[in-house]
């Protein structure tokens, strides 16, 4: 029987398992278990159908899909099968398998690099996204306090009452990017902005940044100074990096020679932080099969769909 999932459903995940899930999947695909190319993309006029799929061999395969039409009932679909049978044991429908997904990722970037005694964030964007890095960020940090920064004064202080009353975690809304990120010791910044929204000059010595918004050299909500001020420069699929068009910041020289594998990191093939005063920086492009991967782990544990 094929299991069908909604958003509801998957709200029900809840962070550790979610991270843990990305930190097997991001191992997978460094050893090459994972098989997982840069995504494909359809144009079709107006919009275009966007692919990412994924082989965990011997295990399963699937893929995810979804558009770039804009429309305001789009949603993504996540189609796991069988890698025996071919049969598909589950399918998800909706968008916060996705934003699970991307979250998970980046609390495992910041389980990896950010120091071991951080404890304050601070969050520029406000969305769905910001929320699960901030979600994940709290499974493997004890937070003591998180800044929250976007356009929109109403949903900053939105933001901020959910991570009270969801996260248990002292949380205030500000003004400014700048005061958002100040001092803190894991910055993210998750927005639409096309347009660098962080000075690095800002972040404190040691911080830790997860990037999770446009990246690319035409459109980018950072600039090339928060690279040039990374010690430590990562992210969870360097051929989906490399394969961005137009490229990819981190992905282009002088950065390219400099951006590791979080994979590689976890499995200590090659260095993380070595130094507290480090900046780290993790450019998450969405490595291909992780909501596969999820959607996976949550068949195997006996998830039953509403």
């Amino acid at each position: 029987m094929t299991l069908l999932y909604s958003d509801g459903d998957v709200a029900a995940l809840d962070a550790p398992f979610t991270v843990a899930a990305m930190r097997d999947a991001l191992l997978a695909a460094y050893e090459g278990r994972l098989v997982a190319p840069p995504r494909a993309a359809a144009p079709l006029g107006g919009g275009r159908m966007v692919l990412t799929a994924g082989h965990l061999t011997g295990q399963w395969y699937g893929y995810r899909s979804y558009d770039t039409f804009g429309l305001p009932e789009s949603e993504q679909l996540v189609v796991l099968h069988d890698a025996c049978s071919g049969a598909v044991r589950a399918i998800a429908v909706g968008e916060e398998l996705g934003s699970r997904r991307t979250g998970g990722l980046g609390g495992v970037a910041v389980d990896a690099l950010a120091r071991p005694d951080a404890a304050t964030l601070g969050v520029v964007g406000s969305g769905r996204q910001a929320w699960t890095q901030v979600w994940a960020a709290a499974a493997v940090r004890p937070l003591r306090e998180v800044t929250v920064h976007s356009r929109s004064a109403a949903r900053r202080e939105a933001f901020a009452a959910r991570v009270r009353a969801e996260l248990g975690v002292p949380a205030r809304a500000v003004g400014t990017a700048a005061e958002a990120v100040r001092g803190r010791d894991v910055v993210v910044l998750a927005t639409t902005s096309t347009t660098p929204v962080l000075a690095a000059a800002d972040l404190a010595p040691g911080t830790h940044v997860n990037t999770v918004g446009f990246k690319q050299a035409d459109r980018h909500e950072f600039g090339t100074d928060l690279l040039d001020a990374a010690d430590v420069l990562v992210t969870d699929s360097p051929a989906q990096a490399a394969a961005y068009a137009p490229p990819m910041l981190a992905a282009v020289e002088p950065y390219a020679g400099r951006l590791r594998d979080l994979g590689a990191v976890l499995a200590g093939a090659v260095p993380g932080r070595t130094g507290a005063d480090q900046i780290s920086v993790f450019c998450s492009t969405g490595l291909a099969g992780t909501e596969v991967f999820l959607l996976d782990r949550l068949a195997r544990v006996g998830a039953t769909p509403r």
